[in-house]
């Protein structure tokens, strides 16, 4: 099937990337892989930190420290606030055992961190906490658990399913995506449509890079080489 297999990065927006990256590193155990100018954004710079086989990201781009924070807006706070459709609502990091999540739960303490937990959620069992700038923050594990997240419908609850006006049918197409065989890329960009999402480009510009063909977009040479490599040469 054509879909993603594991996530590669998630990226968050930050006014104070040290702090994020020194929280990262020493609460959490994650190594900095990558903090360089962000290619294509001028005076924008972002972090990659080692979670696995993915990555956590940071994005500072000139503007960010001017926003604000607002709870239950911007910002859910805890793992039950709310906040903005589209924004955040919490993160939740993966370790594979339940000792594991217990000696993460040392760390983040040993560091003055408070963290609640473990909960056991029937799927996972969950430790909760805050990072910098609010984040809010979760480490699971499905170690242990006596019915983890299946396709079977296990997890699904019929009442939940009618109060989001699914019907038995849009149901069933969820829980088995049709199948799709692709083209290699050979799939036009569409027309512009009201209707479907779209990235927030400048409305001015927008139209033309629609017409844009994939050939068009492309990073410079100069990107494509580790900053670190290039300094040993």
């Amino acid at each position: 099937m054509t879909s993603p297999n594991a996530v590669h990065h998630i990226a968050i927006s930050t006014a104070d990337m040290k702090s994020q990256i020194a929280f990262f590193t020493d609460v959490l155990g994650m190594s900095l892989t990558g903090l360089f100018w962000m290619h294509g954004v001028p005076n924008a710079w972002h972090a990659f930190l080692a979670m696995g086989e993915a990555s956590f990201s940071f994005v500072f781009i000139p503007g960010n420290e001017g926003k604000d924070t607002v709870m239950g807006q911007t910002h859910a706070g805890t793992g039950a606030g709310s906040s903005a459709p589209g924004t955040m609502q919490h993160i939740a990091l993966n370790v594979d055992t339940m000792e594991d999540l217990l000696n993460m739960r040392d760390r983040i303490r040993s560091r003055g961190v408070p963290v609640f937990g473990p909960l056991d959620h029937g799927l996972c069992h969950s430790i909760y906490f805050a990072g910098p700038e609010h984040l809010t923050l979760e480490v699971a594990t499905t170690d242990c658990v006596e019915h983890p997240l299946d396709s079977e419908g296990t997890w699904i609850d019929q009442e939940v399913v009618d109060l989001a006006g699914i019907s038995p049918r849009e149901l069933q197409s969820f829980i088995h995506p049709a199948e799709f065989e692709g083209q290699s890329g050979g799939v036009e960009q569409p027309d512009y449509d009201a209707t479907k999402p779209h990235l927030g480009y400048p409305k001015e510009v927008y139209p033309s890079m629609l017409k844009m063909s994939d050939a068009e977009f492309r990073t410079r040479p100069e990107d494509r080489e580790p900053p670190g490599l290039s300094k040993t040469k």
